[in-house]
């Protein structure tokens, strides 16, 4: 994977922390702090990909979880054999 340099400023308390993560686990800063970025990217995109559906649903028909499960069948037990063998311990 490619990579590129970027500067970022934080704070020295959240550096401290860093510093002292990366020692204790043997890995390098940049690593956390990459992934951190990763981690906080992929919930944003998340977020606004909700955001984007919610408002695109704006006016259509919604169902409730027990209409959704009753379409699906899970309102009913899934193996009779189970529910038996229940009863019986």
């Amino acid at each position: 994977m490619k990579t590129e340099t970027n500067v970022v400023r934080i704070s020295r308390s959240l550096n401290d922390r860093l510093d002292a993560l990366a020692a204790k686990t043997g890995r390098r800063k940049t690593y956390f702090a990459s992934k951190a970025i990763e981690r906080y990217l992929e919930d944003q995109e998340d977020y606004m990909f909700a955001v984007a559906a919610y408002e695109e649903s704006k006016g259509k028909k919604t169902y409730s979880l027990e209409e959704v499960m009753k379409e699906l069948g899970l309102d009913r037990p899934l193996h009779r054999t189970r529910a038996k063998r229940t009863q019986k311990a």
